[in-house]
C-alpha cells in the first residue's frame, strides 16, 4: 500500500503536467465561458482580456497547491479574479453567473486531472485514492476563492451603486433647481425620458419601521408601480435618505392612478408610505408633480402614524399648504368643528357619517349604501353631529368639509390634544 507522500508525489505529478498545459486550459475555458455564461465577456475585449488572466491565475494557483503540498484552505484568491469580480459588479452581472463560472471551471479541470491520472497511474487502488485527494482538494479551493472574489463583488457592487446614486441624485437635483441644462444630456444619464407626462411619488419608510433592506424594497415597489400603473415602463428611482426616495413614474395619459391602484401596489408591504403628486408634462411637469408629492410628504410626516398609508395631492393639497403648522390647523378644526373635535372612537364615527353625507349631496339614501348602514342610522348621527357643531352646516359648509376632511386623512394630529 502506498504511503502518503507517495500518494502526493502523484498528485504532484498529475498537477505539473496540467500545469504544462495551462495556456491551453485557459482557453478552453474562456470558449466554454462564451458560450454557457456570455454575461462574463460582455463582448468586449477588455473584459475576455481580463477573463483569461483570472482563470489562468486561478489554474495556476490551482495545481501549485498539489505540486508543493500547499493547505488549500489557506489559499487567497488571485488578484485579477478578485478584479474581474469588480468589473462584473459593475457591469451589474448577477453574482450567480460568477459563481457558476467557478464550478464550471472546475468541473473542466477535474475531468482533464482525472483524464491525466489514468494515464499516470495503472493500479485502481492508487488512482481512486489520488482523484478522492484530488477532489478533497478543489472543493476546498474552490470554496476559500469563491467566497473571496464574491465578498470583492458585493462590496464593488455597494460602492457602485452608492456612487450612481450619488451622480444621479445630483443631476435630478440640478433639473429641479436649475435652468439652462441640457435636456437631451440628462436623459441619456438618467435614463428616463423628460419630454412626456409624469406622476411623482415620493416612497418612504416610518422611522419606527425595520426593513431588512429599505432602498431595496423601496425600488422593488417603483418597479411594481411601472408594472401596474406606467405599463412597464421604467421609472426613475432616486434614493433621497436611508428610508425615503423619490420617484416618477413616465405615464402616457395625464392621469394620477386611482387610489385602488396605489393600495394594490404598496399591498404586499405593511410599513410602506406613499405620498402622490398630479400628473405633470415635460420638466416643468417634472418639477411640479415632484414638489407636489414632496409637500404631501412633509404632510404625512407632520401627521404621523395617524395618518393614511397612500396620501395624493389631488386629495389634500390644500391640507398639505398647512403641514408647516400644524398647530394652527388644529385650532382651525377646533374652531369649526367646536364639540365635534374630539379624538375619540364616538366622535370619529360622527364625523365621518357627517362626512359621507355631505361628500354624497346630503342624501341619506347614498350616504347609508357607502357606510353599509341604515338609513335611520344614518340620520341619527347626522343629527348628533350637528348638534355637536352648535349651528347649521349651512352657515359654513366648505369650512365644515374641509375641516371634517382633514380629520379624516390626518386623525389625532389636527384634533386638541387631550389634556
Amino acid at each position: 500500500m502506498e504511503d502518503a507522500a507517495g500518494h502526493s508525489e502523484r498528485l504532484s505529478r498529475i498537477a505539473a503536467a496540467l500545469n504544462e498545459r495551462a495556456a491551453e486550459v485557459t482557453a478552453e475555458l474562456v470558449s466554454l465561458y462564451e458560450r454557457e455564461l456570455p454575461h462574463l465577456v460582455h463582448d468586449d475585449e477588455g473584459m475576455v482580456s481580463l477573463l483569461s488572466a483570472s482563470v489562468y491565475q486561478n489554474i495556476d494557483t490551482a495545481v501549485r497547491i498539489f505540486m508543493h503540498g500547499i493547505d488549500p484552505a489557506r489559499v487567497e484568491a488571485p488578484a485579477a479574479a478578485l478584479e474581474y469580480a469588480r468589473r462584473l459588479a459593475q457591469r451589474g452581472t448577477p453574482v450567480v453567473d460568477l459563481i457558476r463560472a467557478y464550478y464550471l471551471g472546475q468541473m473542466e479541470v477535474l475531468e482533464q486531472a482525472i483524464d491525466e491520472g489514468i494515464r499516470q497511474i495503472r493500479e485502481v487502488d492508487v488512482l481512486g485514492v489520488a482523484m478522492r485527494d484530488a477532489l478533497s482538494g478543489a472543493f476546498t479551493f474552490i470554496d476559500r476563492v469563491t467566497q473571496q472574489v464574491v465578498t470583492a463583488y458585493e462590496e464593488e457592487r455597494d460602492n457602485w451603486l452608492l456612487n450612481r446614486s450619488a451622480v444621479r441624485a445630483a443631476r435630478v437635483r440640478a433639473l429641479l433647481d436649475e435652468d439652462g441644462l441640457d435636456i437631451g444630456a440628462s436623459e441619456a444619464a438618467l435614463g428616463y425620458r423628460l419630454r412626456g407626462n409624469h406622476v411623482g411619488l415620493v416612497v418612504w419608510y416610518p422611522d419606527n419601521a425595520h426593513p431588512i433592506d429599505p432602498l431595496g424594497g423601496l425600488e422593488a415597489l417603483a418597479g411594481r408601480f411601472a408594472e401596474q400603473l406606467a405599463r412597464d415602463a421604467r421609472p426613475l428611482f432616486v434614493p433621497n435618505d436611508e428610508l425615503c426616495a423619490w420617484v416618477w413614474l413616465p405615464v402616457r395619459e395625464p392621469e394620477v392612478p386611482t387610489a385602488e391602484a396605489l393600495e394594490r401596489a404598496i399591498a404586499g408591504d405593511a410599513d410602506v408610505r406613499l405620498a402622490v403628486g398630479d400628473p405633470g408634462r415635460d420638466l416643468d411637469g417634472f418639477r411640479r408633480t415632484h414638489r407636489q408629492a414632496a409637500r404631501v410628504h412633509a404632510l404625512a410626516v407632520a401627521a404621523g402614524k395617524g395618518c393614511e398609508r397612500v396620501l395624493a395631492f389631488r386629495d389634500v393639497g390644500a391640507f398639505a399648504l398647512m403641514a408647516s403648522d400644524l398647530s394652527a390647523a388644529r385650532m382651525w378644526v377646533e374652531d369649526t368643528l367646536r364639540g365635534l373635535a374630539v379624538d375619540d372612537d364616538q366622535h370619529e364615527r360622527l364625523r365621518e357619517t357627517l362626512r359621507v353625507f355631505l361628500a354624497t349631496g346630503s342624501s341619506y339614501t347614498a350616504a347609508a349604501a357607502r357606510l353599509l348602514m341604515h338609513k335611520n342610522s344614518v340620520q341619527y348621527r347626522v343629527r348628533k353631529a350637528v348638534e355637536l357643531l352648535g349651528r347649521p352646516v349651512t352657515d359654513n359648509r366648505l369650512d365644515v368639509e374641509l375641516a371634517l376632511n382633514l380629520c379624516h386623512r390626518l386623525g389625532a394630529a389636527v384634533l386638541p390634544r387631550r389634556s
